[in-house]
């Protein structure tokens, strides 16, 4: 069995291999507590070949090591928020430190203000915030009727469909 394997590498590139998977190594991380088989966890994570459950494992195993380096160096997240505050509190111009604390806020996803009753941003958070306060003031949890809905996935034109499978052809030709 002839296959070439990609590298592991953290940047991102303009091949797929490169693009980052943090969601997949989280799928991966959960998927490793009920099968060890590699062939299970390709079909788990939903990639195309075992090299991929393995790179993924890859760069698991290295973010790991890597925090765990900068944890012994003393570089946490305790260091990197002394540091900022550093140089906000030394900042020479105000435009400087307004910047800065922008880049704060945004660090603890407070840049963006969302008017919302509970802060979740979708209506099933807003249920559920409801139904805690519900519960809490009087034990009683509000009926809520969700309706039954389908979805109709419209066919693929057929422009479409060829141009996925050419492009699915090219990759292979050159991915292997």
């Amino acid at each position: 069995m002839n296959t070439k394997l990609k590298p592991v590498v953290f940047v991102q590139g303009k091949y797929p291999y490169t693009a980052q998977n943090t969601g997949q190594q989280l799928m991966l991380l959960n998927a490793l507590k009920v099968t060890q088989d590699p062939k299970k966890l390709r079909e788990m994570i939903g990639v195309k070949s075992i090299a991929e459950v393995y790179r993924t494992l890859d760069k698991i195993v290295m973010r790991k090591e890597y925090h765990s380096v900068l944890v012994k160096l003393g570089m946490d997240f305790e260091y990197i928020a002394k540091g900022m505050k550093k140089e906000i509190d030394g900042a020479d111009k105000a435009s400087d430190r307004l910047n800065a604390l922008n880049m704060l806020l945004k660090s603890i996803g407070m840049d963006k203000y969302e008017e919302t009753s509970t802060g979740g941003g979708n209506w099933q958070d807003a249920l559920l915030e409801l139904a805690k306060e519900t519960e809490s003031s009087n034990g009683v949890l509000p009926v809520v009727d969700v309706p039954e809905y389908k979805v109709v996935v419209p066919p693929m034109p057929e422009a479409l469909r060829i141009a996925k499978e050419k492009a699915n052809r090219d990759s292979k030709k050159l991915y292997g």
